[in-house]
C-alpha cells in the first residue's frame, strides 16, 4: 500500500469521527451504569433517556417532565420503514452506478465527498458495500416485518431523544456504507404481554441475545469489507457498546424482577460479561 493511501486509510474522516464519537459516548453510558445512582447529579433524568421499554421505570415513578418527552415503543416501527426507503434508494442508486454505469445524483455524490468518501481503494469496495447493502435492507426488511407481525410492544414507551436517534442512524449507515465506494474526483394470538425468564438455545448463555447477533450481524458486514477497513470497524465499535448498554439494562431488570434468574447467564457476551 502506498504511503498516501495508508495515510488516508487512518485519517480522521467527519464519519470516523461521528462513530467514533457515538461509540465513545456509549462506552461511557455503559461505565456510568456501575456508579452508584446518588454520585451522579441528575442521574435520574441521564437513566430515563436511555432506558427504553422494560427497563424505563414504572410512569408513577417518573417525573411528569420525563414523561412528556415519551413515544410509544410501537413507533420501533418507524426506524424501520426510513431504513427500507432510504437505503432501499442507496441501494437502486448502487446498482445502476455499478451496473448500468449511471452517476450517483450530484447531492448525494457531494454528501459523500463531504463525508469523507472513499477516494483510493480498488473497485473491488463497490462489490463489497453493495454486498453489505444488501444485507442491511434485507434486515431492515426483515425488522419491519417483526414490527408488524411479531413483536408485542404493550404499552412501552422511549424516549424522544431516542426515537429521533433512531431515525438518524438508519439514515446515516446507510451513508457509511455508500462512502466505502471508491469515487470518481410474526403474525400469531397475543396471550399475554407478561414478562417471563426465557430459556432455550442462546439464552442459556446470555439475557439478550438478540443484542448479540445485532453485533454478530455488523461484525459479519465488517468481514465482507475486509479486516482493515476503519470506517466500518468504527461503526461496529459503536454497536457494541450500544448493543452491550441494552443488553446490561435489560440482565438487570430481568436479575431485579424473577428472584429465580439463572445466575450463571451473562448479559451480553457468554461467559464473559
Amino acid at each position: 500500500m502506498a504511503p498516501g493511501a495508508r495515510a488516508e486509510l487512518w485519517a480522521l474522516s467527519p464519519l470516523r469521527a461521528v462513530w467514533l464519537s457515538l461509540a465513545a459516548a456509549f462506552l461511557l453510558a455503559l461505565l456510568l451504569q456501575l456508579v452508584p445512582p446518588g454520585l451522579l447529579p441528575g442521574s435520574a433524568l441521564f437513566q430515563d433517556l436511555i432506558r427504553y421499554g422494560k427497563t424505563k421505570l414504572g410512569a408513577s415513578l417518573r417525573p411528569a417532565v420525563c414523561r412528556s418527552f415519551d413515544v410509544p415503543k410501537r413507533y420501533f416501527s418507524h426506524f424501520y420503514i426510513i431504513s427500507v426507503l432510504w437505503n432501499g434508494f442507496l441501494l437502486w442508486c448502487l446498482t445502476q452506478s455499478l451496473f448500468l454505469g449511471v452517476p450517483f445524483p450530484n447531492w448525494l455524490h457531494t454528501l459523500l465527498r463531504i463525508l469523507g468518501a472513499a477516494q483510493f481503494r480498488g473497485g473491488e469496495l463497490a462489490l463489497s458495500a453493495f454486498l453489505v447493502l444488501v444485507f442491511l435492507w434485507l434486515h431492515s426488511l426483515r425488522r419491519l416485518f417483526e414490527c408488524f407481525y411479531v413483536s408485542v410492544f404493550s404499552n412501552a414507551v422511549i424516549h424522544t431523544v431516542h426515537y429521533c436517534f433512531g431515525l438518524v442512524y438508519y439514515i446515516l449507515i446507510g451513508l457509511t456504507v455508500l462512502s466505502q465506494v471508491p469515487m470518481d474526483d410474526r403474525n400469531g394470538v397475543v396471550i399475554h404481554c407478561d414478562y417471563r425468564i426465557p430459556f432455550g438455545d442462546w439464552f442459556e448463555y446470555v439475557s439478550s441475545p438478540n443484542y448479540l447477533a445485532e453485533l454478530m450481524l455488523y461484525i459479519s458486514m465488517a468481514a465482507t469489507f475486509g479486516f482493515h477497513n476503519l470506517t466500518w470497524w468504527l461503526v461496529v465499535t459503536y454497536v457494541f457498546f450500544s448493543q452491550a448498554l441494552s443488553a446490561f439494562l435489560s440482565h438487570r431488570f430481568y436479575r431485579s424482577k424473577f428472584v429465580s434468574y439463572p445466575k450463571h447467564r451473562k448479559a451480553f457476551l457468554p461467559f464473559l460479561f
